[in-house]
């Protein structure tokens, strides 16, 4: 275990938040709640940005960027979502040395400054569908923060899409979310539960909300993304209308959706243990290390076999990082490098070039390969995939090892209380139901699951007749 780090099992905050500092990601910033991402964290963070960037593009959308700063008044439009934010807003009263006519809001999420410029832009069913995401920094003034999972400012993507029918906003509704199950499950490696949201726990002023829920390894769970069906309530509010194809009048219907930063914590706390960061490969900043080991007298030889695999390495794209700092032992680099969680490390010294192989080893097993020069890239390749795989297929089963399925209340606090993780179990549909649970667990909704039991079975807390099988969990 890397010095300094709280083993998961004595503390999993306190080691997640030695793992988040040890390995560089993020720091806290000087106002309370807010956070520095340096730049190993930023850079996974720019690899998450490349990828859904694309994903977003491939599914027709474009990107845009709006103000920051919210006359007061635009929240005021949709009663529901001024509500929903109200405690989070941060306001700015004054500028320019002068109290200003109307405070400003820092967005907390920009539906309102989007529907009023949608406003200017529509006008026909011949400008729909509108399909417009924004990466951009967002504000909301969280009493209790964590770094990455929760902070007083955070980065995201919000894509916020205008449609000139129901069934065309919700089909948009639902193809974002299947892009961050893709991009959770093929890329982070990390598997979620899709479905729909409770009332209760929707989105402020959406009609309804989905999200992908992940299981974190000390079985909590984690709302990694969320995409929403908006109806015509935005557009009520900021009276966007079209003409439609009968030469009408009407609302049009929208969508909006966003992941965050959020998503590296989710990272740190599917995959890590007790050395620290495990990365899948398709995100890790870099997918190989190389430590050259040598003596003045070897360096030449070594470094030369060094710089000849960075070059086949680069072609074979494959992102690699060369460690040659001489003022450390290779002993403290491997466990730095194991603390950053690279995938793969290659060791290469004078009797390595000799034998006309290198040592690799992968940093989720810990198993150690002995591989020809002839082969070494190829074999890293090929590592590519197969951490990728194994890494989604242990965390697959440690959450299918966390699922409970529960039909009665004694039960339900004794699993949560002993194991957690998450439960099944039947709801009546009742929020009142819901809040006791919450009430009296702590455990809230995360979703009620795409894929639903054949049958109907009993309320866990009321025992009657239920036709939806929700899942239960502590949260973060």
């Amino acid at each position: 275990m890397s010095k300094g780090v709280t083993k998961q099992s004595e503390d999993f905050s306190k080691w997640y938040t030695d793992v988040v500092r040890q390995a560089k990601l993020a720091d806290y910033g000087p106002v309370k709640g807010t956070m520095v991402i340096r730049p190993y964290g930023y850079a996974i963070w720019e690899n998450f940005q490349s990828i859904l960037n694309q994903m977003f593009k491939d599914t027709g959308h474009v990107n845009a960027y709006f103000p920051m700063l919210i006359p007061e008044s635009f929240l005021q439009k949709e009663a529901e979502h001024v509500e929903g934010f109200a405690p989070e807003v941060a306001v700015v009263t004054h500028a320019g040395g002068k109290k200003l006519d109307e405070p400003l809001v820092v967005r907390p999420t920009s539906e309102t400054i989007i529907w009023h410029m949608y406003k200017k832009w529509i006008s026909s069913y011949r400008d729909l569908p509108l399909l417009i995401n924004q990466w951009a920094n967002v504000v909301r003034w969280e009493m209790r923060t964590r770094l990455f999972l929760r902070t007083s400012e955070f980065l995201w993507q919000e894509g916020h899409t205008a449609h000139a029918s129901a069934e065309e906003a919700q089909a948009e509704t639902l193809k974002m979310l299947e892009v961050y199950r893709s991009f959770a499950e093929d890329y982070m490696a990390m598997p979620v539960i899709t479905g729909k949201k409770s009332e209760s726990e929707k989105f402020a002023g959406a009609i309804s909300t989905y999200s992908i829920e992940a299981m974190m390894r000390d079985t909590r769970a984690l709302q990694s993304g969320t995409s929403h069906y908006l109806g015509q309530n935005f557009a009520k509010a900021f009276e966007v209308t079209f003409q439609n194809t009968d030469n009408e009048e009407e609302f049009v219907y929208a969508t909006s959706w966003g992941v965050s930063t959020r998503l590296v914590g989710g990272l740190i706390m599917s995959h890590g243990d007790d050395k620290g960061l495990i990365l899948p490969p398709k995100v890790a900043p870099y997918q190989v290390v190389i430590i050259p080991i040598f003596r003045d007298e070897t360096r030449d030889l070594v470094m030369n076999k060094v710089n000849d695999l960075v070059a086949d390495l680069s072609k074979a794209q494959i992102r690699v990082h060369v460690d040659a700092d001489e003022k450390s032992s290779p002993g403290f680099k491997f466990n730095e490098w194991e603390m950053c969680g690279v995938p793969m490390r290659v060791e290469i010294g004078p009797k390595d070039v000799e034998k006309e192989q290198a040592v690799v080893a992968i940093r989720h097993s810990g198993t150690k390969h002995f591989v020809e020069f002839s082969e070494l890239v190829k074999f890293l390749s090929e590592q590519v995939e197969t951490i990728q795989d194994e890494l989604f297929q242990r965390a697959l089963d440690f959450r299918e090892a966390n699922t409970h399925v529960v039909d009665n209340w004694e039960d339900f606090k004794e699993v949560l209380e002993t194991k957690g993780g998450f439960i099944k179990a039947y709801w009546n549909g009742s929020a009142e139901v819901e809040e006791k649970i919450k009430d009296e667990t702590k455990a809230t909704i995360r979703c009620i699951p795409f894929d639903q039991p054949a049958k109907s079975g009993k309320c866990v807390y009321t025992g009657e007749e239920s036709t939806q099988q929700v899942i239960f969990a502590k949260a973060y």
